[in-house]
């Protein structure tokens, strides 16, 4: 531990007597300084113990000019070694150093300047030593947390003890892990500031928190935030590598877990795989299908979609499994968990990422996961940021076949009225839309487009004419109804 002015006015060893009215500080001593110079300044940094035995400080004018000047430099006090060419500290001296508040002592002729400056030594040293010992003990201690069963937890857990403030980990904008110092007493924190485990401060740090960046190779804007007050630790720089290594580790692991829990659930959606041996392989996967599960799909920015691959799930959903399907990101959750689409909506946002989200309905068995999967992929077309499903459709399972040319189809069907369109100004394709969402009511279709019922039934039959198809013909109206749907998807 490094040494203060009252240590060593304390040893009886140096002799040391404290002279004038100046109260002694508490600060440790960074260094001693001998000094015969007038104006002793430029060689002293602030916060030491200057020495002089006063050779030229021969007239009071001198003697006070010296103790304010050490007093600019951020001196800690002056000692001043007697019987040598002063058997006293000079009056002046002593008056100016009680106006600025400089604490003075006296050297007594037998005891050598180096022994107090030894001794300042050999305390700054011991502080040192001490301080290297415990950041190695603190590196260990940090290394084994992480490495332990609570993982990335349990070091932030160890680094807010060592810190003795609170400590939250932020990436893609939300708060990812935390923990809070040992406190033996409840209630607000002491700047009246929720603490980084309150719903509070579940969106980022704020304005009382010291923010250290956490490199991870990714553009997730993640950062280490440890609650103030705080007094930089060389701890830090090494939690910092631990975190930004784990991060970095974690990133890689998700990028191949995604990848293979999306070819399973790809195989279960096709029909490739089913029955036990699906369901063996999903359990593989952290999906039990003896219980119920949903499927909510997450569709980003064609320029997002990399972000994907990695992209840590916020803290409600993390117990969900996660694959890539198609270049979207496909979470099969329980029924049981408490997680919200707006949550997963807000994050996803928060991340940067231009998303839409698609959910299932919950079902039991491998089957079950792959209806949910068509569920949420329909939902996805109504393009709102929170889309959820309708009732499975067999047409929605039509769609959804690769090996349907329905696009093929749905172009001949529509490019005549297309083109018709284009060429006279008319509304065909419109008029035949909400003739069949308003199931085939000529007089709904007139008052929602504010026209005449003639006009309406004069467009159906150009269409009748262009097509071949008459929407009043059961079986037309459907292939109608599915050319329009593959059209609306592009």
């Amino acid at each position: 531990m490094a040494i203060t002015l009252p240590d060593l006015l304390a040893d009886s060893a140096l002799g040391l007597v404290a002279q004038g009215r100046a109260e002694a500080p508490s600060q440790p001593v960074q260094w001693v300084a001998v000094t015969e110079l007038e104006d002793p300044r430029p060689f002293l940094n602030g916060a030491e113990v200057v020495l002089t035995t006063g050779v030229r400080l021969k007239t009071g004018a001198a003697q006070r000019s010296f103790v304010q000047r050490s007093h600019e430099a951020g001196a800690l006090a002056i000692g001043f070694g007697v019987d040598l060419t002063h058997r006293r500290v000079p009056t002046a001296l002593l008056a100016e150093a009680d106006r600025v508040g400089l604490p003075v002592f006296s050297v007594p002729y037998e005891v050598p300047f180096i022994a107090i400056g030894k001794k300042v030594a050999d305390a700054l040293s011991a502080a040192q030593y001490a301080g290297l010992e415990e950041l190695l003990e603190g590196h260990a201690v940090l290394a084994s947390a992480l490495l332990g069963a609570g993982g990335l937890s349990s070091l932030l857990g160890e680094l807010a003890r060592m810190l003795g403030t609170d400590v939250a980990l932020h990436q893609y904008g939300t708060r990812i892990a935390g923990a809070e110092a040992p406190r033996s007493w409840g209630g607000p924190r002491p700047d009246g500031e929720a603490s980084p485990g309150s719903p509070d401060a579940a969106s980022g740090p704020t304005a009382g928190w010291h923010r250290v960046p956490i490199a991870t190779g990714l553009k997730d804007r993640c950062t280490l935030a440890i609650a103030e007050p705080y007094t930089r630790a060389a701890v830090v720089d090494y939690a910092q590598s631990l975190i930004s290594v784990e991060l970095t580790n974690q990133a890689r692991n998700r990028t191949g877990t995604r990848t293979a829990t999306g070819q399973l659930l790809l195989d279960v959606v096709r029909g490739t795989l089913a029955g036990p041996e699906a369901a063996a392989r999903l359990v593989s996967s952290g999906i039990d299908t003896t219980v119920r599960h949903g499927v909510v799909i997450i569709d980003v920015a064609s320029g997002q979609r990399r972000a994907l691959r990695t992209l840590p799930l916020p803290h409600g959903w993390a117990p969900a499994s996660a694959g890539l399907v198609e270049d979207r990101l496909v979470l099969v959750a329980a029924a049981s968990l408490a997680a919200e689409p707006a949550d997963l909506a807000a994050y996803l946002h928060g991340a940067g990422l231009t998303a839409r989200i698609g959910v299932g309905g919950a079902y039991a068995q491998p089957n079950g996961v792959r209806w949910s999967y068509f569920e949420a992929r329909e939902a996805l077309q109504r393009g709102q940021s929170i889309n959820l499903a309708d009732r499975l459709s067999l047409t929605s399972l039509l769609m959804s076949s690769a090996d349907v040319p329905l696009a093929d189809l749905a172009a001949e069907t529509l490019r005549p009225l297309e083109r018709f369109d284009a060429a006279h100004g008319t509304d065909l394709l419109t008029t035949l839309q909400r003739y069949l969402d308003l199931d085939g009511s000529v007089a709904a279709v007139a008052a929602d487009l504010s026209l005449h019922r003639n006009t309406i039934r004069y467009r159906l039959q150009q269409v009748i004419t262009l097509t071949g198809y008459d929407p009043s013909v059961t079986s037309d109206r459907v292939h109608l109804y599915l050319a329009l749907r593959v059209r609306a998807l592009g």
